[in-house]
């Protein structure tokens, strides 16, 4: 595979850009060799400068959930694009966005849209603690949610991808407000909790992990964590920046019938623009300016390209069999990799929640960030590579989800699933 194009962009980009990305994970740390610069894509499929072409299921980390460039979604941003591209005052669009997401969540009675998952999630900690008059947050290991000070404690995804501690820069003091508890150990929660409830604000968790590799929550753990916190008056944050949209209409909680007290979006809801949300319930919204007390603000909030390539995202999602076409194909793809990695004899311990997936090369099961990094990631990296080169692209780390799209089609999964046969047996 020629990649000489791509070689020189990342020499260029280190000499301007920290590293030759704007986001960590890209930089292909953990699988070695340099990044692909892509120049376009379309339906299920990336194309690099040097005209190379690969199936696609990284889908920009999630959110392109219709494939790349879904006409309905084009047409809606070029129709928004003709009219301004953003007015720093507010539009009906806002409004009818928050109420097709108000409409889907019902635990966001109230929503306040940002630009990024990172932003909703420091805006609703804030919220959360305004309301407690409390300052401790409990969030769980290798969950990530943004990179926040007092969040990187622990955290999954480009942390944990690049082997980095808590990062540099982050005050002490900001830190000590923090706690973390090994995701799906409903004991060890409980006694943090126990220890702990007259401090914390909230307690912050992804219903189904998806920065440590995909893991899903054992049966007991989020009524256990919603049971917890509303004994002790702590607010029950989920992080759906990924599962929102994803994993069903309504998000995880629709799917595991658990209400959080405050839910953060992200991804999807922007039909591939930057886009963020939070919300809850009226009296905890009511809480942020100008509403309330709660400070904050962005130039850019509501932005109209945004705005509308999100409501045009959701009505698409309104369409008939939608989830269920990508629940069946994500099985196809997820029981074809488990039965070739079998035959193969490659140890390979996989999970699913509806079109999100993960697959660890280890022989015992994944529950939580320790038994993640028990993985063998030099092995990840040969199959990345190898799968690169036969025109399929995962993403460029062990501990980061593979998604499915419905622009995927039968013959790109039996093409994947023929490919994974052969490096498997290469492995």
């Amino acid at each position: 595979m020629k990649t000489t194009t791509s070689k020189k962009l990342f020499a260029a980009a280190q000499r301007v850009i920290p590293g030759g990305v704007n986001s960590p994970v890209r930089a292909f740390r953990s699988v070695g060799g340099h990044p692909l610069f892509i120049k376009r894509a379309k339906g299920s499929r990336l194309y690099d400068v040097d005209g190379n072409g690969f199936i696609d299921y990284v889908l920009s980390w999630g959110p392109m959930i219709l494939g790349h460039a879904p006409a309905p979604i084009i047409r809606a941003i070029t129709r928004a694009a003709a009219h301004g591209t953003s007015y720093g005052a507010p539009t009906e669009l806002e409004v009818r966005l928050a109420q097709m997401i108000a409409e889907a969540v019902p635990s966001m009675q109230q929503v306040r849209l940002v630009n990024s998952g990172t932003e909703a999630i420091m805006s609703a900690i804030r919220v959360a603690r305004a309301h407690t008059k409390r300052d401790g947050v409990l969030k769980f290991e290798g969950c990530y949610h943004g990179h926040a000070d007092y969040l990187l404690a622990k955290a999954g995804s480009g942390v944990a991808t690049l082997g980095l501690p808590d990062s540099p820069g982050v005050p002490r003091d900001f830190a000590r407000h923090t706690l973390t508890a090994p995701y799906n150990d409903i004991a060890a929660v409980q006694k943090l909790i126990e220890a702990h409830a007259g401090e914390l604000a909230c307690v912050i968790v992804e219903p189904v992990a998806g920065n440590m590799g995909v893991v899903p929550p054992h049966d007991e753990f989020l009524p256990m964590l919603r049971t917890l916190t509303r004994k002790h008056g702590i607010l029950l944050i989920f992080d759906e920046v990924i599962t929102g949209f994803r994993v069903h209409y309504g998000g995880a909680q629709a799917l595991y019938r658990i209400m959080p007290d405050m839910t953060c979006l992200g991804k999807i809801i922007g039909g591939g623009l930057p886009v963020g949300a939070y919300g809850g319930a009226r009296e905890l919204m009511q809480q942020v300016a100008p509403a309330g007390p709660v400070y904050q603000a962005g130039t850019l909030s509501g932005n109209p390209l945004a705005v509308t390539a999100g409501i045009a995202m959701l009505k698409e999602l309104q369409t008939p069999g939608i989830y269920r076409k990508l629940e069946e194909r994500a099985r196809v793809l997820a029981d074809g990799l488990g039965e070739a990695a079998k035959k193969a004899g490659v140890p390979l311990i996989q999970t699913r929640v509806g079109s999100m997936m993960g697959a660890f090369f280890t022989k015992e099961p994944v529950v939580d960030y320790a038994t993640a990094k028990q993985s063998d990631t030099q092995r990840y990296a040969k199959f990345f590579h190898r799968m690169l080169g036969k025109g399929v692209y995962f993403a460029p780390s062990q501990f980061e989800a593979a998604f499915l799209s419905t622009a995927h089609t039968p013959r790109d999964l039996t093409q994947t699933l023929a490919t994974a046969y052969t490096v498997f047996r290469a492995l």
